[in-house]
């Protein structure tokens, strides 16, 4: 097998030479200063697959020792981890001899991008977290050259819908560090939940965190499931989160929703609301009409909960929102017309874009970034904003041209809560099928933009919506493989090869079952992932196509 045929995302070149590179219970790593953490990664990882005590040693140059190794066996040669300014930030250039492992990375990320290649040309069984026996540890010889194509492969987590314990979301870290991913954007607040701590306002915990039950199905008429669903995470979990992510080389860019997908603030702090009526945390799925108020009051209520993110994570992208925010409850209110008046401002489209400015300014005094969906373009763009284009390319290609960065979700593309088959047994037949060749075939370049507009396209996304993802096994039946097509899309500046891709990406298979993964497999689902008889079931073409009438309609 060749190293080629065992390298996913694929790299920019692999140059390859007989022999192979063995790891014994005498390999060494040794890194430099800066490959501390990588170093100490890399030997945790290999050491519990293989059951070896291996040796490790930070040094002050990389070719330190090397005089020593060369008269040892080839059962005591070295991994070594350097550092190396002329490669590109997050490159890396591997190096495979049977006398040992180089690994020399533009930054740490790259260095653990070159650690991650390496473990890929190992056998499968080292993703195993206890000791494996009668395995050979050979890697084959060979050096790889390879940086990535964009600075920003993300994925959006959403654990605002179903929170998903903190145990879990380190789980998912691992599997985008995996696939060379390094973005975690955290959907941490909703309609139907508030997860983040916030120690000026202790009821978005209190009551924000907790909601009396959840719908099951589709619908208007879609019964609830009748059992309270929560949780939050401390801020200390957060920094956790952070440093864990930061190790591996991903920001974790947080997300607070704004001045939509706030029915969970709200039901804390009715203020909030328009009218300031009370209101429960949402149970019901979809676009709910429940929007902020806005006052001086409830601009500094989020002013002062983005100082407490801002806090926590060093992430130079905040997102607030901005999506999907109805505007009815502005049109009907006699005071947020007279608002209006006051702020000089002729249309609720220009409110909501005077909203989003207040929250840019602020963060931008802060030194940050806002981010947000594409729908703050409406009513003039918030000057800084970085705009995240869910609705197809339109929103990208405006916002490009306006001299806006901007990351490609497309929804109809990379919206992985999406069903993958047309097949009656996939567990939630959601809107239109995505497959693997689909997200595989993503390019988040829009072919209208020039060359200058381009330089604005800083990558893309894969968003994963959880009303439907009550657990982390569904969430791994909808996110793998697809996320591994995403990978490559986003990281791979070679040709476009799918037949190539599924190669590799039945070898990759492998992997992801020692690591536990409860992938779609290429035939369907196993009979424990679907999910017979939920109320509202999409299961005719004509119930399918109102669905996708409905998303086009609120879109």
């Amino acid at each position: 097998m060749t190293a080629s045929s065992r390298l996913l995302p694929a790299p920019l070149s692999v140059t390859e030479w007989d022999g192979e590179f063995v790891v014994t219970p005498r390999t060494r790593i040794v890194g430099v200063e800066g490959t501390e953490g990588v170093a100490a990664w890399l030997r945790t990882t290999l050491e519990a697959s293989t059951g070896f005590v291996l040796g490790s040693a930070i040094v002050a140059d990389p070719d330190d020792g090397d005089a020593a190794d060369a008269g040892r066996s080839d059962a005591a040669r070295s991994i070594r981890l350097s550092l190396d300014p002329a490669t590109a930030a997050e490159g890396y250039r591997l190096s495979v001899t049977e006398a040992g492992a180089r690994i020399a990375g533009g930054d740490a990320a790259g260095v653990f991008a070159g650690a991650q290649a390496l473990l890929q040309l190992l056998p499968a069984e080292v993703y195993r977290r206890s000791r494996v026996d009668g395995v050979r540890w050979a890697a084959p010889c060979c050096e790889v050259r390879d940086a990535p194509r964009f600075a920003w492969r993300g994925v959006l987590l959403d654990v605002a819908r179903h929170f998903l314990p903190k145990h879990e979301v380190l789980r998912f870290v691992d599997l985008m560090a995996m696939h060379r991913l390094n973005v975690l954007h955290l959907h941490l607040t909703d309609d139907q939940g508030w997860r983040i701590q916030i120690r000026r306002y202790p009821k978005l915990t209190q009551v924000s965190s907790w909601r009396r039950e959840s719908q099951v199905g589709y619908g208007p008429d879609a019964p609830g499931d009748g059992r309270p669903h929560g949780g939050f995470y401390t801020q200390d979990d957060l920094r956790e989160i952070v440093a864990y992510a930061g190790l591996r080389g991903i920001t974790v860019v947080p997300e607070v929703e704004s001045p939509g997908h706030v029915q969970a603030a709200i039901a804390a702090y009715p203020e909030l609301g328009v009218g300031g009526r009370p209101l429960d945390v949402g149970t019901r799925w979809g676009i709910i009409p429940n929007v902020l108020n806005l006052e001086e009051s409830t601009v500094e209520f989020f002013t002062n909960v983005l100082d407490e993110v801002v806090d926590i994570f060093p992430s130079p992208f905040i997102g607030v929102g901005g999506d999907e925010c109805v505007k009815d409850q502005w049109r009907a209110d006699p005071r947020t017309q007279e608002r209006m008046r006051e702020l000089g401002v002729t249309s609720e489209e220009g409110l909501q874009s005077w909203f989003i400015s207040r929250l840019d300014d602020h963060l931008t005094r802060r030194g940050r970034r806002l981010f947000g969906w594409d729908e703050i373009l409406e009513g003039g763009l918030a000057p800084g904003a970085t705009v995240a284009s869910w609705r197809g390319e339109t929103g990208a290609i405006a916002a490009a041209r306006a001299g806006h960065d901007v990351v490609l979700c497309p929804d109809h593309t990379t919206y992985l809560n999406y069903r993958q088959s047309e097949r009656p047994d996939e567990p939630i037949p959601l809107v239109v099928p995505i497959t693997v060749k689909d997200v595989y075939r993503f390019d988040p370049v829009p072919t209208e933009l020039s060359g200058p507009e381009r330089a604005h396209v800083l990558g893309g996304q894969a968003n994963l919506w959880t009303e439907y993802m009550d657990s982390p096994r569904t969430l791994d039946y909808f996110a793998f493989p697809r996320l591994c097509a995403l990978a490559e899309a986003l990281w791979s500046s070679a040709p476009k090869d799918y037949d190539a891709f599924a190669e590799r990406l039945r070898l990759h298979l492998e992997r992801l079952d020692a690591v536990g993964v409860e992938y779609r497999h290429e035939d369907g689902p196993f009979p424990w992932q679907t999910r017979p008889g939920i109320p509202g079931r999409i299961d005719t073409r004509e119930q399918r196509a109102a669905v996708v009438a409905a998303l086009v309609a609120n879109i």
